[in-house]
């Protein structure tokens, strides 16, 4: 009994001497949550750095903007006659081909012009043509007074020596000196009939001459604007703000739809003037577009810079001087040339929002 007691207590000292200190468990909370602050530390310190180095070595590379948008150089629809519209075979959002037909305007008052412009033209060739005829008879018409003259005068001579004998009366030789001076008149007047023809007629043939040059153009008028009635598609595109209607009559210069370009657009990407110390025409830009996300990426290069700022441009351009005045970072638009396969196989439409990124390195 007694041995086993002392063996219990041995037990119990070779424990206690052989066993780890106890620690206060608020220690060990603070020793966790300063180790993990340390860490937590040491990975802000990394993604700092590196996140600092992408953007040092970035900036140096790119610039970026997301205030880029698309553009094109649309055409107004325009009638270059005045008419009724009798057709129109497109509307919003309908694509269209080069040389399609888009507005058909009633041809009846420039068909009516140009039958009369027609008719003209015939007749001042029949003009032009009676003027040479004409100068070629003036000029028979001299070979005949001529022959009068030469007449006359032997008659008058003949007179003369008849007088000198006495075996006319004074009154005979009076007649053939007039009957000589009206040939001589005669023949004046032929020479002179004939220069007034020619000069209706020389230097040209009735195809060039003025009278004719003057129908023929006339008639080329006309049917320009019998042409015109029926106006086409200038490039490929699609419609957009048709505001014309069948039974319309509309004048020259009224806008009846505007043509957009599918596969001529670009983007103005507007750029802060601290942007633009290494950019210059063409330099490679990646852009992406709000419509089909980051998924399609288009390439084009930098076409130009704009000469002005958008304010400077404004239809009221800001006034700085003035004493409330606070600088304001102006922007200025980069044309962007887009690549016209990407284009086809991914349209854009004017006015989307675009994020352009340019190459500067190079």
């Amino acid at each position: 009994m007694t041995d086993m007691a002392i063996d219990d207590r041995d037990f119990s000292a070779f424990v206690r001497e052989n066993s780890e200190p106890q620690v206060d468990p608020a220690i060990r909370r603070r020793a966790l949550r300063k180790r993990l602050f340390i860490g937590f530390g040491a990975l802000l310190l990394v993604a700092g750095v590196g996140a600092g180095s992408r953007w040092w070595i970035v900036s140096q590379r790119y610039v970026s903007t997301d205030d880029a948008y698309v553009a094109a150089d649309s055409a107004e629809v325009t009638p270059q006659v005045s008419g009724t519209i009798q057709a129109l075979p497109v509307t919003d959002t309908t694509h269209v081909k080069r040389g399609q037909v888009l507005v058909e305007l009633d041809p009846s008052d420039t068909k009516l012009a140009l039958a009369q412009a027609e008719a003209n033209y015939a007749q001042a060739q029949r003009l032009v043509r009676q003027n040479f005829a004409n100068a070629d008879e003036a000029a028979a018409q001299i070979a005949g007074r001529r022959s009068d003259v030469v007449n006359a005068q032997l008659e008058y001579g003949r007179r003369v020596e008849l007088a000198r004998q006495g075996a006319i009366a004074d009154e005979q030789l009076t007649s053939a000196r007039n009957t000589l001076e009206t040939a001589r008149a005669a023949l004046a007047a032929a020479k002179q009939t004939l220069v007034a023809q020619q000069a209706l007629i020389r230097g040209t043939d009735v195809d060039h001459n003025p009278q004719v040059l003057q129908a023929k153009a006339a008639l080329d008028t006309a049917r320009l604007n019998f042409s015109r009635t029926i106006i086409r598609a200038p490039f490929d595109g699609v419609i957009a703000q048709k505001s014309g209607q069948i039974g319309q009559r509309v004048d020259v210069g009224q806008v009846l739809m505007t043509v957009v370009p599918e596969n001529q657009a670009y983007v103005d990407a507007n750029f802060k003037e601290g942007q633009l110390t290494s950019v210059h025409n063409g330099q490679a830009v990646t852009l992406t577009s709000d419509l089909y996300g980051s998924r399609v990426v288009f390439h084009g290069h930098v076409e130009g810079l704009g000469g002005g700022t958008g304010s400077a441009m404004a239809v009221i351009p800001a006034q700085n001087a003035t004493g409330n005045w606070i600088k304001v970072v102006q922007r200025l638009p980069v044309r962007v040339a887009l690549d016209p396969h990407e284009l086809a196989a991914h349209p854009l439409r004017v006015g989307l929002s675009m994020n352009a990124t340019i190459d500067i390195r190079s």
